[in-house]
């Protein structure tokens, strides 16, 4: 079978694979595409006969994509995008913008960057609004792939060493990222607890009453997976979905948390809580902004990664001095 002529393919095939590709739905690619259903299914069906695949095959609400398709649409999505880029290179102006961006991160990495955030949107795009949901995930590329949010920021170990692998691998990831912040975890406990005194050794640790910051609610986090590895475990009493509620908790009770080290002074209670190093070996805190490859080269969307970082940079500034 011989290939597609690329000198006598249009292009218009290309805008409709990949929409179709990005929303996994034929319904949702036409309402973008500004089409009909029957239309997007003829272009998919001409480009089909171009490459000599099927491309996609329907599956449940949706369709799911052959082989073939997740190899061809990194690159025409790329291709796709320095084309838009470049055709409108500055289509985004931040002081007369009115866009509204989507982020989604945890309260412990708001209550970082949000300050400096709108201190960057009130000077610069008074337009621009920002709509901030709760992290709920460790994995938000669902999301970023259905175009819920347009960034995630939080602790992703898992996430980008897979993307790391896929690019070893000579892969293009669908998704990208950037380091805002590092740090470190540790041991949060009232003043005035038993622990708050001599070493706290690993036995002790794992002797008293834990509370857990868990997205999810799953009562087992990296430190469990990190004492788990040493033959160890905790008794995990409680689970909350914010860093702010557990400092509250845990300045009231005998219970133990962890937390980023810098995000403690953010609570507004320091005066209340002693902070010791964790007994054990566990991650470093590593914030990243996550978002989908698709969204890279537009240039609102590029302000808002470098508004993100800036904000980061001002948050570290100030704990510094």
């Amino acid at each position: 079978m011989t290939g597609p002529n690329f000198r006598t393919l249009d292009l218009n095939l290309l805008r409709v694979f990949d929409q179709v590709m990005s929303e996994r739905n034929l319904t949702r690619a036409a309402r973008n595409l500004a089409m009909t259903q029957p239309a997007v299914s003829n272009a998919l069906n001409r480009l089909r006969e171009a490459v000599g695949d099927k491309l996609v095959v329907r599956s449940g609400y949706g369709i799911q994509p052959t082989p073939r398709a997740l190899s061809l649409w990194p690159a025409i999505a790329d291709a796709l995008r320095q084309m838009e880029a470049s055709l409108s290179p500055g289509d985004f102006t931040a002081s007369e913008a009115g866009n509204t961006f989507m982020l989604s991160m945890a309260d412990s990495t708001a209550a970082e960057l949000v300050p400096g955030l709108i201190e960057i949107i009130e000077r610069d795009a008074p337009g621009v609004s920002i709509r901030i949901v709760p992290l709920t995930t460790r994995d938000p590329r669902p999301l970023l792939d259905e175009g819920e949010i347009d960034l995630a920021v939080g602790y992703f170990p898992a996430v980008l060493a897979d993307l790391t692998a896929q690019a070893q691998q000579g892969g293009l990831a669908p998704f990208d990222h950037q380091r805002l912040y590092e740090g470190e975890y540790v041991c949060v406990m009232r003043q005035g607890h038993p622990l708050a005194r001599g070493p706290l050794t690993l036995k002790r640790y794992c002797e008293a009453h834990h509370l857990l910051v868990s997205f999810s609610g799953r009562p087992f986090g990296f430190v469990d997976e990190a004492l788990a590895s040493l033959g160890r475990q905790r008794r995990i009493l409680l689970t909350v979905n914010q860093f702010f509620t557990a400092g509250r908790v845990v300045a009231t009770s005998d219970l133990l948390t962890v937390m980023p080290r810098h995000f403690v002074h953010v609570t507004g209670m320091a005066g209340e809580l002693v902070l010791r190093d964790l007994p054990l070996k566990v991650p470093a805190v590593h914030v990243d902004s996550l978002w989908h490859r698709r969204q890279a080269l537009r240039s609102d969307h590029a302000w808002l990664r470098l508004a993100l970082a800036a904000a980061a940079k001002m948050a570290f500034e100030t704990d510094m001095s």
